[in-house]
């Protein structure tokens, strides 16, 4: 049970450790406090400090009530304390405000989620991706909902779209014990082969790698491996391993082909066809480097200036956009925010720009591997 007067003791020792903004320079950025409220909420959160976030991100909506960022932190806060209703309001409210916001969508599709009313939760994420037709997750939710209420083919369809947006989503499905019911499906265990073809595309050419990095059973990933040899997709080749020989994979000739240097959806949607050479990955490859170091500099102007270079369609924008359209989209937003908000937006995401920079790294190192080979 919660300790309700608890709550609020906490409450008014966080409150007599903020000085109220009102009382705040006027030679100060009008938005300094809120931001530097905001940012300790989210410093909470990270500390899993959830009840004292939340009484500083109402502090912060004292200063800008409308402000949506914070409005939304408000929101996963009460949610992860489970105080759904409230959460709902506050998701209303942000609706109010831009009804076409796919994150809160989303969120508030979570929040019926857990409240076991799939139906409400179907409603609220289908306007996130009709909000957004590129976000990953609402569709990967959207297959999880369909799933639960037994609407097999649409789930199928909706998990697809968002592998197609998020190859991750795949693997993740793997354990998700919301696709129980389409587990059996024909449709699903082509999702499984989609999972061993992407593993051994990175890198991954036995068996017990392949199960490793996918967390299928061994069996599924056997059947899934026969299943795509018959396909003609990859080769069976043998290792010697001391005194016995274990079976090695590689992807065919002509799919690494196809998967190096066209845009192949998963499921066979083709994509168009890359305009520069797959040397120029190089550039992309030294621009992270730089990038990396301006991020732990925190240089904001070397940052944004390096972020051009993979925005920009005349150097290497055209080539992120068919490779990793989801990260160029993530950079482009970055550039945006951090020259709105400067040091700030960079000290709260520099992890995960750090992250997204290596995951492309990696990428491109792979695809470098394969070329030279």
């Amino acid at each position: 049970m919660k300790k309700i007067f608890q709550k609020k003791t906490e409450e008014n020792k966080i409150e007599s450790k903020i000085v109220d903004p009102v009382e705040e320079t006027s030679l100060v950025d009008p938005d300094y406090n809120r931001k530097k409220l905001f940012k300790k909420g989210v410093n909470l959160m990270a500390d899993e400090k959830l009840e004292d976030a939340a009484v500083i991100f109402e502090q912060a909506l004292r200063i800008e009530p409308n402000n949506i960022e914070t409005l939304i932190k408000l929101g996963y806060v009460r949610f992860h304390l489970e105080e759904y209703n409230d959460a709902l309001k506050i998701y209303d409210k942000i609706l109010d405000i831009d009804v076409t916001n796919p994150e809160t969508w989303n969120l508030k599709a979570l929040v019926h989620y857990e409240q076991k009313n799939y139906a409400k939760a179907l409603d609220a994420v289908e306007k996130a991706v009709e909000s957004d037709p590129t976000y990953g997750m609402a569709w990967y939710n959207k297959a999880c909902f369909l799933s639960l209420v037994n609407q097999v083919p649409e789930s199928l369809e909706a998990l697809k779209r968002s592998i197609e947006i998020d190859v991750k989503n795949a693997r993740k499905s793997i354990r998700d014990k919301d696709f129980r019911n389409v587990r059996i499906e024909e449709g699903f265990k082509r999702i499984m082969e989609v999972v061993v073809l992407e593993s051994i595309r990175q890198g991954y050419h036995t068996i017990g790698a392949i199960v490793w990095t996918t967390f299928l059973d061994k069996a599924d990933t056997e059947n899934a491996l026969r299943k795509l040899l018959e396909k003609g997709l990859i080769v069976q080749h043998e290792k010697r391993d001391g005194l016995s020989k274990i079976p090695i994979y590689d992807l065919t000739a002509d799919v690494a082909e196809r998967m190096g240097k066209d845009k192949k959806g998963l499921f066979g949607i083709s994509q168009k066809q890359l305009s520069k050479p797959i040397k120029n990955l190089k550039e992309i490859s030294q621009a992270i480097q730089s990038a990396r170091v301006a991020i732990e500099e925190e240089n904001i102007e070397k940052i944004i200036e390096i972020f051009d270079e993979f925005i920009d369609s005349t150097k290497s924008g055209e080539q992120m956009i068919e490779q990793f359209f989801e990260e160029h989209r993530e950079i482009r937003l970055w550039k945006i925010r951090l020259k709105d908000r400067g040091i700030d937006y960079l000290i709260e995401n520099k992890g995960k720009m750090i992250i997204l920079l290596d995951n492309v790294e990696v990428t491109i190192t792979k695809k470098l591997r394969n070329e030279i080979a």
